[in-house]
């Protein structure tokens, strides 16, 4: 695809939307195009903040079908609730529309399967937007694990943790929204848990056991969740998620000869710490360009204007093994939601 600047429709335009809009329209080559969402006011609001000042006015609609037919629509961005992912996939891939979707792409792995076999038959790109994978931290500490700056590897801990108040409405704990803190915070443990052991052991390996147990909130899904995943050779990986504490938000890497720290928030860290035994602490530090976005966004229109239906970093085997893992915790915790297969 060659295109003098790259167009992207967003649908939903919530405070997801605007930090990828805030990253698109800083980035050269690619600008919104036009924004979709229920609420006709909020379009416009999110319409009018980012349009630019050189005069191209980016278009509001709540029809999904205008932005589908619209030959300036490169590709679409998805940052609807969890729950409502799937059908704008599918209406986007059917129109043969690429397609950049928040994290979780899907709520369950059966779903992601049709998916990716419907991106296939139409030879459409379909990425998850996992950005933290595409961080230049993570990177580095990749980079560090491949070195075996920490000998071979032993544990992993992580937390992902903020006190929300209870609403039975809000999208965290309402099930027909797919709420809950596994599939809105814990993907990022997982995901960041298998970025460690790909860099440490060559590939992610499939765990050999996991537990896991979860307060619920009164609508049914988990607002706290505490999980271990044993892999072989002994490694294992613990986290806990919940939006209804606090915690340090720190991602520890254990070694036989050292630890690895992603700190303040390591799903969007921008420093780490190596520490091992009689040596001085090491500490990298990579700042965003932008605010983080950046770099999952433009591996995608790169992937887009190759003519390829996924992406290197996060390809859909990738978005498909995190689900199964989800899939077997949420079956652990019995969170079920309304549209979930049967059983």
């Amino acid at each position: 695809m060659q295109v003098e600047s790259f167009g992207w429709a967003v649908i939903g335009p919530g405070r997801i939307a605007n930090r990828f809009a805030e990253a698109v329209c800083a980035l050269p080559g690619m600008h919104i195009q036009c924004v979709q969402g229920r609420d006709a006011d909020r379009a416009a609001a999110f319409a009018q903040r980012w349009s630019p000042a050189n005069g191209r006015v980016i278009g509001a609609t709540t029809r999904i079908e205008d932005v589908l037919t619209d030959d300036s629509v490169h590709g679409v961005y998805i940052a609807t609730p969890h729950a409502f992912h799937a059908d704008a996939i599918r209406t986007a891939l059917r129109a043969r529309k690429p397609v950049l979707c928040e994290k979780p792409m899907v709520t369950d792995a059966r779903t992601a399967a049709e998916l990716f076999s419907l991106s296939k038959s139409h030879q459409t790109f379909l990425m998850e937007a996992v950005w933290t994978r595409f961080l230049p931290l993570h990177n580095a500490v990749a980079e560090w694990l491949r070195a075996g700056l920490i000998g071979e590897l032993r544990s992993l801990q992580s937390s992902f943790c903020f006190n929300a108040p209870f609403d039975q409405k809000s999208r965290l704990f309402d099930p027909a929204q797919a709420g809950g803190a596994l599939l809105d915070i814990g993907i990022y443990n997982l995901t960041v848990t298998r970025m460690v052991l790909a860099a440490a052991l060559g590939r992610c390996p499939e765990p050999v056991q996991i537990d896991a147990k979860a307060v619920l909130a009164p609508t049914g899904v988990d607002q706290r969740l505490h999980a271990t995943l044993h892999f072989p050779a002994g490694i294992a990986s613990q986290f806990v998620c919940a939006v209804d504490s606090t915690a340090d938000n720190n991602f520890h890497i254990f070694g036989e000869r050292g630890i690895i720290t992603l700190r303040n928030g390591f799903w969007q860290a921008t420093r780490a710490t190596l520490v091992r035994p009689n040596e001085a602490p090491v500490e990298i530090e990579h700042p965003f360009r932008i605010n983080g976005f950046e770099y999952q966004i433009e591996a995608a229109v790169s992937a887009i204007r190759e003519g390829r239906i996924e992406c290197d970093r996060i390809p859909h085997a990738e978005t498909l093994e995190t689900l199964r893992w989800m899939d077997q915790i949420r079956s652990l915790i019995g969170v079920r939601y309304p549209f979930d297969s049967p059983q």
